[in-house]
């Protein structure tokens, strides 16, 4: 009698989540001083699994790169998004970041009938939606949509250094280390840095 019971419990949180497609959401870039905030909003296919899947930060650049592109093939969809530094500047990160993410979601081809965002916070979005601490390395469409958020991101940062091979970001990806402080202070921001970040408005004094 008991196993029955709780054989129907069960069953009645399953039946409430609802059938329909599940999107994961993740963002890469909050911390940075530079370029976008990116954020990726993936569906996957039960059919088509995508083996080893984890936190992007869990994983190496090479082995990013290859799951990037076995995530875009083997979808069902997903979608990428930016918010631009003046957005960030205009608005602040965390609500750029919201943006972006429900930018990724409003992207994609197909609608799903549920999303789960990595973190404690959510963007508006028209589609019921949960936040999931830590979702990146226990969700595996969060792990690709990180995967996906991470690797783009890095992409444009090397874009980035090519335009301006002074700041290094193709090394430190725009984070405030010791080196890009030193190259901020040396020749004052570029088009990209975020002039609402302090070390960003720190290094303009003097320079208006």
């Amino acid at each position: 009698m008991r196993s029955h019971k709780s054989l129907g419990v069960e069953q009645l949180a399953l039946c409430w989540q609802g059938p329909g497609l599940v999107a994961g959401v993740d963002e890469a870039g909050r911390g940075p001083l530079a370029g976008p905030v990116v954020a990726a909003a993936v569906i996957l296919d039960d059919l088509q699994p995508v083996a080893g899947l984890a936190d992007s930060k869990q994983l190496t650049a090479s082995r990013r790169e290859r799951l990037y592109d076995e995530i875009r093939a083997k979808a069902l969809c997903c979608c990428i998004a930016l918010a631009s530094p003046e957005e960030i500047d205009q608005l602040n990160i965390l609500q750029a970041t919201m943006l972006a993410m429900r930018r990724a979601v409003d992207g994609l081809r197909l609608k799903p009938a549920r999303v789960l965002v990595d973190g404690n916070r959510l963007p508006v979005l028209k589609v019921p939606a949960e936040a999931v601490v830590k979702g990146d390395a226990k969700v595996p469409a969060i792990s690709a949509a990180s995967i996906l958020a991470k690797v783009y991101r890095d992409r444009l940062c090397q874009a980035l250094h090519e335009a301006h091979p002074q700041y290094g970001f193709a090394t430190h990806k725009g984070y405030p280390t010791p080196e890009h402080l030193a190259a901020l202070r040396e020749h004052g921001p570029c088009p990209e840095h975020r002039r609402s970040f302090a070390p960003v408005r720190e290094a303009l004094v003097g320079r208006t």
